[in-house]
């Protein structure tokens, strides 16, 4: 992995850490956009992002037929949010299940890590967009201000491009 591909990693990895449920996006059979909350199961983001999903859930058939998909993050305490575009494709690995396996997963899964129906969902991280602004209630404001004064919306915060392909 080069230099600047690592970089980008750890700032991709420090923009989303603690941000548990992202929305993930699928273009669906009928050509429309589907997004839905879902948490993010691998907190050491190395450029890949892992879900858990169902077998017989939609998002496993419109990832067969278009596996671009795109994780929006959010994170209002920090002002900072980030769009990930990349591919996904579906994985049957017992072994990754048992690694990622956490005990809220059982709300979805009752069998546990051994449900016939879990799969996960691997997204390889291919660009990021992130938008950063203070995280404080007094540095917003602050920015605000300087913003107004100085006439520079650029004082509102961070806007930024990643690109991990």
């Amino acid at each position: 992995m080069t230099d600047t591909r690592a970089e980008h990693i750890a700032q991709l990895s420090e923009l989303i850490k603690d941000v548990e449920v992202a929305m993930f996006t699928t273009t669906g059979v009928d050509g429309r956009l589907y997004s839905r909350p879902l948490g993010t199961q691998q907190v050491d983001f190395d450029g890949d992002l892992w879900f858990a999903t169902a077998a017989d859930s939609p998002k496993v058939a419109e990832i067969a037929l278009n596996p671009r998909v795109n994780v929006a993050y959010a994170s209002t305490s920090k002002n900072t949010y980030v769009s990930v575009s990349g591919r996904a494709r579906i994985v049957d690995d017992r072994e990754k299940i048992e690694a990622l396996w956490s005990p809220a997963m059982k709300l979805f899964f009752p069998g546990g890590k051994e449900d016939p129906n879990l799969r996960l969902i691997q997204v390889r991280a291919e660009t990021a967009e992130y938008w950063e602004g203070p995280g404080t209630l007094l540095g917003k404001a602050l920015s605000f201000v300087l913003s107004a004064v100085q006439d520079d919306p650029s004082q509102l915060g961070d806007n930024g491009f990643i690109d991990l392909r």
